[in-house]
């Protein structure tokens, strides 16, 4: 953990987060995978239909269900909580960034003719 607090300076912040279109070029490449870190009754109101869904609560039971070999992208409506499962996850050893802009960011990015950029 001290390793990992030392990285939280400025120059480093980039490395935390991914920009919605790197993200989508990624994932349509294969390489990333979504965890939607909501609660079930956030994702029964609006739903992500591509991803995992592993609340952040439930992320210690479930580390097996996420890929080893693609970078993870966490995601909750903003930020807070996915950044700080991405916390989280690089402790357990995973290769983790948060969605900028969050899963509202992306929802308004790919609306309208956009949706089709990325495959589901």
């Amino acid at each position: 953990m001290q390793a990992f607090i030392k990285n939280v300076i400025p120059s480093e912040m980039n490395n935390m987060r991914i920009e919605i279109d790197e993200f989508i070029e990624l994932y349509n490449e294969g390489k990333c995978e979504l965890v939607d870190v909501r609660v079930p009754m956030e994702t029964k109101v609006w739903q992500v239909n591509f991803g995992l869904k592993i609340p952040a609560n439930e992320m210690p039971e479930r580390l097996e269900e996420l890929p080893k070999d693609k970078l993870i992208v966490v995601a909750c409506p903003k930020s807070d909580r996915s950044n700080m499962a991405r916390m989280w996850l690089a402790t357990q050893g995973f290769e983790v960034k948060y969605l900028s802009g969050g899963l509202l960011g992306l929802m308004e990015h790919l609306k309208g003719g956009k949706a089709k950029t990325i495959k589901i």
